[in-house]
């Protein structure tokens, strides 16, 4: 019979392991200390200026996966003290004025003087087959190899002109990224400009030699929200047309009322091309941040803009619970089924909708 070890070192039997009573709930708590320890790493990746994670981020934002929703939602969060620290900047013009070859010469002559820039391009996605080119990228070749510029093309989606609360919230994330300009181009099709300037603190309009006399000017709308105008392609044979479409949009900025920052707006020449007048467009938003500071107009339009993407978020928040519920969806392709056989109408469908 063999001795029996009595050492200390002797490693006894040990107790078994009770029978698992709830294998989902500890899978569930599991998957969340994990995602926590993600969501917090991918935090503190974007605090730290890193690209990658703010790639991820903005991603998840983006994301119509109801999952992503939350961890998204969670990640804004984190960073919102973070964010409010740079200068927003809206431009928009129609197609073909040369928006991103602009950007790409205004955000590289940022760079040169030591800002960070973020460009946020809204790419418009086609109504029919839902795609989107996203090819700004390849407009702004020299920014895109710039280490202290982020550029971020997004599909415009079904939102209105392109822009919505997802575009907010992407401008949070870039700004606890570290990024100083923050610069949002729109679709230009003239949907867009009401929402991009409830999301900026400077507006540039661009616009082309040819584009209207004075009375075209002095219509209400986009150029009644520019805060400058920026005539674009004045070079070559252009020259002499934008110099002379200059003074006519000058004359009829001067017959708008004052606005409620006390700026008047300026119109300037440039050539993105030739990279010429980009500093000076630079100078006319140095001095109306500097001004809306001092004059407290600034803040006042921050606070402003905060109140109206509040009523914004809760109108989709609604509307996608609205039409997520089961019994709507059922209901709506019962009413939808009677409107093509002249049975109802929409205005009554939607009256029976609504009272579900």
């Amino acid at each position: 019979m063999a001795k029996q070890n009595t050492s200390a070192l002797n490693e006894n039997k040990g107790v078994s392991e009770p029978e698992i009573t709830n294998t989902p709930l500890v899978n569930s708590i599991q998957e969340k200390r994990q995602k926590k320890i993600q969501n917090d790493a991918l935090v503190a990746s974007i605090l730290n200026k890193d690209i990658t994670a703010l790639s991820r981020a903005i991603t998840l934002v983006e994301s119509k996966n109801p999952k992503h929703a939350k961890d998204a939602k969670t990640i804004i969060k984190s960073c919102l003290p973070h964010a409010n620290k740079s200068i927003r900047i809206g431009i928009t013009g129609v197609p073909g004025v040369g928006k991103s070859t602009f950007i790409e010469a205004f955000g590289s002559h940022l760079t040169a003087i030591g800002k960070r820039v973020a460009v946020l391009a809204i790419d418009p996605s086609s109504s029919i087959t839902k795609g989107s080119i996203l090819g700004d990228k390849t407009r702004m070749e020299a920014l895109v190899k710039d280490k202290n510029a982020f550029i971020r093309p997004s599909a415009s989606g079904e939102a209105l002109g392109g822009v919505a609360r997802k575009t907010r919230e992407t401008i949070i994330l870039c700004e606890a990224a570290g990024f100083d300009i923050i610069i949002i181009e729109t679709v230009g099709v003239g949907q867009s400009e009401t929402t991009v300037h409830s999301m900026v603190d400077f507006f540039l309009l661009l616009k082309l030699a040819g584009a209207g006399d004075e009375l075209q000017g002095i219509k209400r709308g986009i150029i009644e929200m520019a805060d400058a105008i920026a005539i674009n392609k004045a070079d070559g044979d252009n020259l002499k047309p934008a110099k002379l479409a200059k003074v006519e949009f000058n004359r009829a900025l001067h017959l708008y009322p004052e606005k409620s920052s006390h700026w008047q707006p300026k119109v300037t020449l440039c050539s993105a091309l030739n990279n010429e007048g980009i500093d000076t467009i630079w100078n006319v938003i140095q001095e109306y941040i500097e001004m809306t500071k001092t004059n407290g107009f600034f803040d006042i339009k921050r606070q402003e803009q905060n109140k109206y993407w509040l009523i914004q978020t809760i109108e989709a928040q609604l509307k996608s619970n609205f039409f997520n519920k089961t019994e709507i969806k059922k209901a709506l392709k019962q009413q939808l089924e009677l409107i093509e056989r002249n049975e109802t109408t929409p205005f009554a469908a939607a009256d029976y909708l609504l009272n579900l």
